[in-house]
């Protein structure tokens, strides 16, 4: 009884209150609001399918938080070969680029939660001038905002640069509006 009260209790209230404390934007969600909405969260991906946007990396659970995951598709699944040459092809078609031109993976291949909300920084470029043109923008204004949105690796370390495609989106909409 005691046991259960101390690690079912009283541990998880303490945890709960120094993270409510110390970081309580991180404990609630890293929501970011605009003009006192909540608009989504700088950890979970959104689908975002205009041509005037950055687009993401793909779902298998159509960014829904209540239940991340993959696929479960194997390397060797002649569906997700499937899916992923469809995904290139798309990539190619929306971004004007020649079918022998690689695409970044990040852009055809789903996260393990299905939820990343950051692309490479090859993803954002490759779609820099797609967006440029259906924002009457300059190339040069978008890829700035690309560089000044960019994520270093964690801890200095891990992974590679990114940019996270919803903070990029809405200052992308910022630039836009400031015009």
């Amino acid at each position: 009884l005691a046991f259960s009260l101390l690690t079912g209790l009283v541990y998880p209230l303490l945890i709960t209150g120094v993270v409510q404390t110390m970081m309580p934007e991180r404990a609630h969600g890293s929501l970011i609001v605009v003009d006192g909405q909540v608009i989504g969260s700088e950890l979970i991906g959104q689908n975002f399918s205009d041509p005037g946007y950055f687009h993401g990396r793909p779902s298998a659970v159509s960014y829904a938080a209540n239940g991340s995951g993959a696929s479960n598709l194997g390397p060797t699944s002649s569906r997700l070969m499937d899916e992923v040459r469809r995904r290139v092809e798309q990539v190619q078609m929306e971004n004007n680029l020649s079918k022998n031109m690689p695409v970044p993976a990040d852009l055809v291949e789903a996260s393990a939660s299905g939820l990343d909300p950051h692309i490479s920084m090859d993803g954002a470029m490759l779609q820099v001038p797609r967006i440029a043109k259906a924002r009457g923008l300059p190339e040069s204004e978008v890829k700035l905002l690309v560089y000044q949105t960019i994520e270093p690796a964690q801890f200095g370390i891990l992974g590679q640069e990114r940019v996270n495609v919803l903070k990029l989106n809405l200052a992308l909409d910022d630039l836009t509006r400031l015009r």
